[in-house]
């Protein structure tokens, strides 16, 4: 919420609470901006709220509230009441300009609130298997996780960024014979290709590293110790990569958990987790597997967490992965998950509540398909490679820009095409093109501009683009909090487009550096400073670079 919505609505519980003296009637106010600039620049429905209380008409709650008000509202130019009990206010244009000082001295550290109020949160996003390269969907987990953690870290969240480690398990088995046999094949010899293995080039050039380094010693090397060396081998360097590429997508980590490091100790967490399961009635056995009862929680059917052959499934290594999550302090956990995980959400938040953790400590965000679009017609594989087009590659076609803009203009829920052409285009129908010219011009403005000089008031900003801009740059860190709150970058994408809109048409009708008005001129260079920091933060939020020139 901006300083002017949050005087406001102080102001709002003292006209409120002298005009009925009663505490509660002064909770959970709002102040809004109209959808329609003309009516209102602010307006709240505390009459509406009030009515059922009181029994009384909103529109005379309005009025005895507006009594209060109008005496003590120094920087409205109006208050008025419209049916049927909105109370409107229109401000002074020097209450909106000073907006222009705050910022400016706040520099890189304007949007940032208290939304958060410390809560300890983790969030786990792409946990990819590091059996192959990353993807467009990694990319989208990737660009929407990390702008979802910035968002949180400056709205007054304690956050932890985590990466989930899929190690163990067939997945890791059928990595390692899989380069066991490209290695074999590397000196001519055969070795069987497993049918559900990995067959990318980059199978194929790991191998050809160990074969490099290590030579042939392991054609006749003890089969079990081979193939563990080629799990632990291919898990490196498929990881390193991963952590590279997530690295060149601005996307960094605190946190690497592996799911190995539960199966350690004999699985000591896995085990003090089914104990304590078991001693709450939680499992039972049948048909020599152990039973989770989930159903119990709002699942359609009870899972296995152990096989017959002693084997885990996946989910309960998982369930020891959440526990721990909760016993490093996070309160508050959060995962990114692909939309083919949907029946899996309500097992896992089911096992904390079993555990004793209250319902929503877990919730998951689920990301659609993208699929990537060209000439009008959809792209599965990689002109390069064969395989699904990587995020490096995606990267070195259209920029990492584009890439992470594009990537959360739109909600995580829902299906989209992600339109290369459209990415690749150094025009302004390129949204993320469209908005760094706008911080382009901006720079170059003020590099061309009279050195700006801070003002005691803004009185000349009367232009009503000034107006409209000064009115976006004040709702900048209600729109962070609000987007941090909700774990929904698009907003600032939303944000971006309509401050960078607003600048350009100023910039297309205003004269802002006019050498025979210094006052005006000083005020607009003012105006436009606040602008370009506001913009550059914004762009930041989701990962996006703010070039001085385009």
């Amino acid at each position: 919420m901006s300083d002017i919505q949050e005087n406001l609505k102080e102001l709002i519980k003292k006209a409120t609470l002298k005009a009925y003296k009663n505490e509660d009637y002064t909770k959970d106010i709002m102040v809004e901006i109209p959808r329609d600039p003309t009516i209102a620049d602010y307006s709240t429905n505390i009459a509406m709220r009030l009515a059922k209380i009181l029994k009384k008409n909103p529109a005379v709650i309005a009025e005895e509230i507006v009594k209060e008000l109008k005496p003590i509202c120094k920087d409205a130019e109006s208050i008025e009441i419209a049916k049927p009990g909105f109370i409107n206010f229109k401000m002074k244009k020097s209450a909106l300009a000073n907006t222009i000082n705050s910022i400016i001295a706040a520099g890189d550290n304007y949007g940032h609130n208290n939304v958060g109020n410390g809560l300890r949160i983790l969030v786990e996003y792409v946990s990819a298997n590091p059996t192959g390269d990353l993807h467009i969907g990694h990319a989208l987990a990737a660009a929407w996780g990390d702008s979802i953690t910035r968002l949180l870290r400056v709205s007054g969240y304690d956050c932890l960024r985590e990466f989930y480690i899929n190690d163990a398990g067939h997945q890791i088995d059928m990595l390692g014979e899989s380069l066991i046999a490209r290695y074999f094949e590397h000196f001519g010899k055969e070795y069987p290709l497993p049918d559900d293995g990995y067959h990318a080039q980059d199978i194929i050039d790991i191998a050809g590293e160990i074969a490099k380094t290590d030579g042939d010693k392991w054609l006749t090397a003890d089969p079990k110790e081979r193939l563990t060396y080629f799990k632990d081998k291919g898990v490196d360097l498929e990881l390193a990569k991963i952590e590279r590429d997530l690295k060149m997508f601005r996307c960094d980590f605190d946190s690497w958990i592996h799911e190995r490091f539960f199966y350690l100790n004999n699985n000591e967490r896995i085990e003090k987790c089914l104990d304590k399961m078991d001693k709450m009635g939680l499992t039972y056995w049948k048909d020599d597997a152990l039973w989770f009862k989930t159903t119990l929680y709002g699942d359609d059917k009870d899972r296995v967490l152990k096989k017959r052959d002693g084997s885990l499934t996946y989910m309960t290594p998982d369930i020891a992965n959440h526990v721990y999550k909760l016993e490093r302090g996070y309160t508050k956990l959060v995962d990114l998950w692909g939309a083919d995980h949907h029946g899996y959400v309500a097992r896992m938040c089911a096992s904390l509540e079993a555990l004793g953790y209250p319902k929503g400590t877990l919730e998951v965000d689920l990301e659609q398909m993208v699929r990537l679009v060209e000439n009008g017609k959809e792209v599965k594989m990689s002109k390069r490679t064969g395989n699904a087009v990587s995020l490096r590659e995606l990267c070195e076609d259209i920029g990492v820009d584009a890439a992470r803009y594009m990537l959360v203009s739109h909600e995580v829920g829902v299906h989209r095409d992600f339109d290369l052409n459209l990415a690749r285009k150094k025009t302004t129908d390129n949204p993320v093109y469209y908005a760094q010219y706008a911080y382009a011009r901006m720079h170059s403005l003020l590099e061309a501009a009279p050195k700006f000089e801070e003002a005691s008031k803004y009185d000349l900003l009367t232009d009503s683009k000034e107006v409209d801009i000064l009115k976006t740059l004040n709702e900048f860190p209600q729109v962070v909090g609000d987007a941090a709150k909700t774990r929904m970058p698009n907003k600032i994408a939303n944000y971006i487009q309509e401050l960078a809109g607003y600048f350009h048409s100023y910039y297309g009708s205003c004269k802002i550096n006019d050498p025979n008005n210094k006052e005006l001129t000083n005020e607009r260079v003012g105006l436009v400073t606040a602008t370009s920091i506001t913009l550059k933060n914004a762009l930041n939020l989701i990962g996006v670079s703010a070039p001085d020139k385009m």
